[in-house]
């Protein structure tokens, strides 16, 4: 995110690593990357450095009437998973520290934030979009292929995917005739968008609904959520998965859908290490519920209260984009924006 959480102090955060970690901060530093989570550079009073991950559960609801303790439940669930990974001998899962409770996340007092806390990890970072080399794709592939064929223990503790799409209420409220549009200066511009293409978004639905209903109870695998470049890192000891907080229980083809260049190269080599050959009917699937996804958060962060700060601004530029990408023929989507903020 490119800005801290105005409702977020400082005193908080250290509270909460005392409190959870043992970690007393010398200096605290906010990091204006990614999308999605609010990320920090923490230095502890013996020089040792952390990457500080807080998440804002308000964000990760599947619905805007969800209680912030299921998003909070659902996130920790996904992060154990991370740490069951890593602890079955996955180095390149990059897994939260354990608190001094055992758990890889903890709230912040009774307020709406989460934290995590990372070991500080020197190397090269990527960025959303396309993957730097052929190495770096099949890297990742060979990682995704690992997780899917993880054994029993790892299927503990992720959520199951049901293949609904998040916020998808809040996105149908704002397609409808009784929307409000008095929540901020967003709410009325992406109201009135959405309801000019409301027949290519509905047809869109549809259409994935029939697929979800189809596919629905299928055999499901331990599943990353995101492995896109900006969830990479290439350090010394060489590459890492990072991000695992949409780690789910879900079909093997949300993680392939966009790995592959295009020449089938990835999805050939993903067949070969776990047996498994992907279904093109379910790679265009889970991109078209990626961008829906996208579309049906910002909707969601518009129909309640917000303002005009630069995490607003940007995730209103995501969502016309969508739109433009949503509303055209039914064919391929490949991303071209990074994601919103995506609780799937």
């Amino acid at each position: 995110m490119l800005a801290p959480p105005d409702d977020l102090h400082p005193g908080m955060l250290t509270s909460a690593l005392v409190e959870g970690w043992g970690l007393r901060t010398r200096s605290l530093s906010y990091l204006a990357v990614g999308w999605g989570s609010h990320h920090w550079d923490v230095t502890d009073g013996t020089s040792a450095r952390w990457f500080v991950t807080v998440d804002e559960l308000s964000a990760r609801r599947w619905s805007p009437s969800e209680p912030l303790d299921l998003a909070h439940a659902r996130l920790e669930r996904s992060l154990l998973t991370a740490c069951e990974l890593a602890g079955l001998g996955m180095s390149f899962v990059h897994a939260p520290v354990r608190s001094q409770s055992g758990a890889p996340l903890r709230r912040i007092g009774d307020s709406r934030f989460a934290v995590s806390v990372y070991a500080h990890v020197a190397g090269q970072s990527y960025h959303w979009g396309e993957f730097g080399s052929a190495e770096h794709r099949l890297a990742v592939t060979e990682f995704i292929a690992a997780s899917h064929s993880a054994p029993g223990e790892a299927r503990r503790h992720p959520p199951a995917d049901d293949l609904t799409i998040a916020c998808r209420d809040a996105l149908e409220t704002m397609l409808g005739p009784a929307a409000d549009s008095r929540h901020g200066p967003y709410s009325k511009p992406a109201e009135e968008l959405l309801r000019a293409r409301a027949p290519s978004l509905r047809r869109r639905l549809r259409h994935y609904d029939l697929v979800a209903a189809r596919y629905s109870g299928s055999p499901t695998v331990v599943t990353h959520g995101e492995p896109h470049p900006g969830n990479t890192m290439l350090t010394p000891g060489g590459w890492l998965l990072i991000d695992w907080d949409t780690t789910m229980l879900s079909l093997p083809e949300r993680d392939l859908c966009n790995l592959d260049p295009g020449d089938g190269s990835v999805l050939a080599a993903y067949q070969r290490r776990t047996g498994r050959k992907p279904d093109p009917e379910l790679l265009e699937f889970f991109r078209l519920r990626w961008d829906l996804t996208d579309l049906a958060l910002a909707a969601c962060r518009f129909s309640g209260p917000h303002g005009t700060d630069a995490n607003d601004q940007k995730t209103f530029a995501l969502f016309t984009g969508l739109l433009d990408q949503l509303t055209g023929s039914l064919g391929s989507i490949r991303r071209t924006l990074r994601p919103i903020v995506a609780p799937y």
